[in-house]
């Protein structure tokens, strides 16, 4: 729900505003009091100097409004049309019109606004075509693009799939890459536009382990640890493929398995240090032993050294928990050296 600012309250009798100064009192004849009230509360507050104007507005309707202190000015040519404090939303919305035509917000800015970002970035990207020219301003940073592919919104936004790409080209991480797309794939972003941006992006930096990654983000994978387990522990070793991401309810309680060998009664879990800085927790002991009593069910515990620094021998002891359960099927040797489909 849109609510109107408290400057943006007239009410005419006879033409004459009442309440004190308020836009009636600046504007005048032949501004169009009620469509820029409409568009200030649809753009969080925010107006630009020609969009005034073209409504109407005074060429010092702007100024005197600054000057008196009622509207502040956030960048040239753009203010916000109150005195107090100014949100997060205000500001992105003032940054797409100071950046003007053909731009949109993008990169993590426009990430947290499609979801998939947690926290509002306090330095927020615009994108504009190549052949334009905007400066850089205080908490404002400024890409030129040859395309900017926009969702004209309020206000515009470079669309999800080439965010994620545009973030995926800065992070520093193969974890950073991994949360980031499973992030966007939770928030609805689909894999097949993702993988269609990245087919054009033919020198997308970290475009192999995106391309590797997309399947099994879409399987559940939400980890650097859980993309490691799946291709270097199951995949390389000819294990079966666990369902990722299991809700139950379990003890009374709902949990959630890492890795789950439906029908098979075992069960990996994965430690990452974000999730287990200090190794195994209550809440997991809790768990393992819910699953142990109530489902009869086997639950192995791995961390980073696990999985990768020694996937051939986490493999096979994943394919002897299996085998004690009834799996019928052996693993496969990944060099002469692997332990794996070994066992008896």
């Amino acid at each position: 729900m849109l609510l109107r600012p408290r400057w943006a309250v007239v009410h005419r009798w006879g033409g004459r505003a009442r309440g004190g100064p308020g836009i009636a009192h600046d504007v005048g004849v032949p501004v169009d009091a009620d469509r820029l009230e409409r568009l200030v509360a649809q753009q969080d507050g925010v107006v630009s100097r020609a969009q005034v104007l073209a409504l109407g507005g005074s060429p010092g309707l702007v100024t005197r409004a600054v000057d008196s202190g009622r509207w502040r000015r956030l960048f040239a040519g753009v203010v916000v049309t109150h005195s107090g404090p100014v949100p997060w939303n205000a500001r992105a919305q003032a940054a797409a019109l100071y950046a003007g035509r053909g731009a949109a917000l993008s990169h993590a800015a426009a990430g947290y606004l499609h979801g998939f970002v947690g926290k509002a970035p306090r330095t927020i990207d615009v994108s504009v075509p190549a052949d334009r020219r905007v400066q850089d301003q205080p908490g404002l940073r400024v890409h030129r693009r040859r395309s900017v592919p926009v969702l004209p919104w309020s206000p515009p936004l470079v669309t999800a799939p080439a965010t994620v790409l545009d973030l995926v080209e800065l992070a520093s991480t193969e974890d950073d890459v991994v949360s980031l797309v499973a992030a966007a794939v939770r928030a609805r972003v689909r894999a097949d536009s993702i993988a269609s941006e990245i087919a054009r992006r033919p020198r997308l930096r970290n475009r192999g382990l995106l391309v590797e990654l997309l399947t099994d983000v879409g399987e559940g994978v939400e980890s650097a640890l859980e993309l490691r387990y799946r291709r270097d522990v199951e995949r390389r070793h000819g294990l079966p493929r666990a369902t990722l991401q299991v809700r139950e309810r379990v003890g009374g309680r709902w949990i959630r398995a890492d890795a789950l060998y439906v029908g098979m009664g075992v069960r990996a879990e994965l430690d990452g240090w974000l999730g287990h800085p200090g190794g195994r927790t209550d809440a997991d002991t809790w768990r393992d032993n819910a699953v142990a009593v109530e489902r009869l069910e086997l639950t192995l515990r791995y961390r980073w050294s696990h999985v990768v620094g020694d996937a051939c021998a986490t493999a096979a002891q994943v394919e002897a928990a299996l085998r004690t359960r009834g799996w019928q099927g052996r693993g496969r040797p990944c060099s002469h050296t692997c332990p794996a489909g070994r066992g008896g």
